[in-house]
C-alpha cells in the first residue's frame, strides 16, 4: 500500500513539476491538483464504459466530488504537497527521469483508455442494438434520410425545369 501511495505522491510531483515549466495563471499546485483530478475522473469513467455501469446522475456527481476530495486530503489539506516535492526533488536526476517517462506512459494509457472505453462502449451498443442503434431510431432516420432525399429531388426537378415536361 505504502508504494502505491508512492507512486501516486510521485505522479502529482511530476505534474507539479510540469506545471512549473509552463506558463500559467495559476499556482503550480492548483494546476496539479486539476490535473490528477482530471485523470482520475478519467480512469472511473472509463471502468464505468468498459463494466456498463449505469449510475444515476447524482451518483456520477457524488463520484467526482469524492475523488476531488480525495485528492484535496492526499495533497492540500496541511500543505502535504509541499512535503511529497522536497522529498522527490532530493531523487537524483536519472533517478527522476526514469520515474517520470513511467509517469508520462501512464498517464498516455489512462488517456488512450479512456478512448479505447468509448470505443468499446459504442461497439457494444451496435452489438446490442440499443442507443443509437436500437432499431427504431435506425429506422426512424432511415425514413427521415428518404424523405429528405425525396425533397432533393423535387428541388432538382424545379431547379432544371424537368418538372414542368410531360
Amino acid at each position: 500500500m505504502k508504494k502505491i501511495k508512492t507512486i501516486y505522491n510521485y505522479i502529482y510531483y511530476t505534474l507539479y513539476k510540469n506545471a512549473e515549466k509552463s506558463p500559467t495563471l495559476f499556482s503550480y499546485n492548483f494546476v496539479a491538483d486539476v490535473s490528477i483530478d482530471f485523470l482520475g475522473i478519467i480512469t472511473f469513467f472509463s471502468l464505468i464504459y468498459y463494466f456498463d455501469i449505469d449510475l444515476g446522475k447524482g451518483a456520477y456527481i457524488v463520484s467526482v466530488i469524492v475523488i476531488i476530495l480525495f485528492n484535496y486530503f492526499i495533497f492540500k489539506h496541511n500543505n502535504n504537497y509541499k512535503n511529497y516535492i522536497q522529498e522527490f526533488d532530493k531523487l537524483p536526476e536519472t533517478k527522476n527521469n526514469k520515474y517520470r517517462l513511467i509517469v508520462w506512459i501512464g498517464i498516455g494509457g489512462i488517456i488512450f483508455n479512456l478512448i479505447y472505453s468509448v470505443y468499446f462502449m459504442d461497439q457494444r451498443a451496435r452489438k446490442n442494438q440499443i442507443g443509437p442503434y436500437a432499431p427504431e431510431v435506425v429506422t426512424k432516420e432511415r425514413r427521415e434520410d428518404s424523405l429528405q432525399k425525396a425533397q432533393q429531388i423535387e428541388n432538382l426537378k424545379k431547379i432544371y425545369g424537368e418538372d414542368n415536361k410531360k
